[in-house]
C-alpha cells in the first residue's frame, strides 16, 4: 500500500504566514514580545527558502507606530487596519486563496483580540488557520492561555515553529534541508 500523506498536515504549498500587529508601541509591552519577534523573523527566514508568502497587518499605525526594525524592512506597505481582525485586509488573503494556500500560519500580538478575531474568521471563511505558538503573545498570560484553549476546542491547528519547519520540508532529502537545519538550531 502507498504511503498517504495526511491532508492536515502543512505543505510549503499550500502555507503562507500572516504577521499580525508586532509594531513599536505593542512590542514593549508585550512580556515575551522580543522573543515573539524573534520566532516570526525565523519563520519568515524558512518561509523565504521554501518560497511561503508572506504578509502583515498593522492595526492603527498613526497610534501605535509602524512594525518593528527588521519586520518594518521587510513588509514596507504592511497592510493597516482598524479592525481587530486581520483578515479584513483582503490584498493578499484573496492573492493566496487564489493561489490555493489554505494553510494560514499566523504570528503576531495579541493572542486573545487580533490573533483569536482573525483565527476565528479565516476559519469561517473555510481556511485552515494555525497558530505558530511561540510567535504569539499578549500582555497577560490569563489571556494568553484562554485564547489559545478557545482556539484549540475551535479546532485551529496551534504548533511549533520546529514542527512547521519540517513538516514544510517533509524529508530530510529536501533542497533547503541544512539551510533550514540551522534556522532551527539558532532557535
Amino acid at each position: 500500500m502507498p504511503h498517504v500523506t495526511a491532508p492536515m498536515r502543512l505543505s510549503a504549498e499550500r502555507s503562507a504566514v500572516l504577521v499580525i500587529d508586532l509594531q513599536k508601541k505593542l512590542v514593549p509591552v508585550i512580556p515575551s514580545g522580543e522573543h515573539v519577534v524573534e520566532f516570526t523573523e525565523a519563520l519568515l527566514q524558512a518561509a523565504d527558502l521554501l518560497d511561503v508568502p508572506s504578509a502583515a497587518t498593522v492595526q492603527y499605525p498613526k497610534g501605535l507606530g509602524p512594525l518593528v526594525g527588521p519586520l518594518a524592512k521587510r513588509f514596507p506597505e504592511a497592510e493597516e487596519k482598524l479592525d481587530f481582525s486581520s483578515a479584513v485586509c483582503r490584498r493578499e488573503i484573496d492573492r493566496w486563496i487564489d493561489q490555493q494556500r489554505d494553510q494560514i500560519l499566523i504570528c503576531g500580538i495579541e493572542t486573545h483580540v487580533c490573533v483569536l478575531q482573525t483565527a476565528m474568521d479565516l476559519l469561517a471563511e473555510g481556511l485552515s488557520p494555525v497558530i505558530v505558538a511561540e510567535a504569539v503573545a499578549a500582555r497577560g498570560g490569563f489571556e494568553h492561555e484562554l485564547a489559545m484553549d478557545q482556539m484549540r476546542s475551535m479546532g485551529i491547528t496551534i504548533t511549533s515553529i520546529e514542527s512547521v519547519l519540517f513538516q514544510w520540508m517533509g524529508t530530510a532529502a529536501h533542497p533547503q534541508f541544512k539551510a533550514v537545519s540551522k534556522i532551527v538550531k539558532s532557535l
